[in-house]
């Protein structure tokens, strides 16, 4: 007995996309939820000032006391030597490079001097103070 019309059998040669629109599609939403949450840093509580923005072309480095007096470097701790010899390395690959430090204000003065001078002493020159705009009218 031969086949019953004109129909042929083969093997179906499209692809089927939707699955993948989905996984896409969930997988976009997952990253779009948890990226917020990757940028979280140190909480320091910055001092108020009415001074203008720096403007930054290149990747900022940032020196971070808290008010525990621990010291990062972005989102690594350092102790005051290891500071002054981690910038020391950091200065040689890049001498114009530009440290920013932001440092809580309920840090006692003299401890920030001494982070300032281990900045200054591992040899960079360019050292930006980071500040929170204040509301205060005078």
């Amino acid at each position: 007995m031969g086949p019953t019309g004109n129909r042929e059998y083969g093997s179906m040669s499209e692809i089927n996309v939707t699955p993948l629109v989905d996984v896409m599609l969930v997988l976009l939403i997952i990253f779009m939820v948890t990226a917020p949450m990757l940028q979280q840093g140190v909480d320091v509580d910055l001092p108020k000032t009415r001074s203008s923005a720096m403007k930054i072309d290149k990747e900022r480095l940032v020196v971070t006391v808290t008010k525990k007096k621990n010291i990062y470097i972005n989102k690594t701790a350092f102790t005051v030597e290891e500071l002054k010899k981690k910038l020391t390395k950091i200065r040689e690959a890049n001498p114009t490079r530009e440290v920013f430090l932001r440092a809580d204000k309920s840090i006692p003065y003299g401890f920030v001097v001494q982070v300032m001078a281990a900045i200054k002493g591992a040899g960079i020159r360019k050292l930006g103070m980071v500040t929170e705009v204040s509301d205060i009218k005078s």
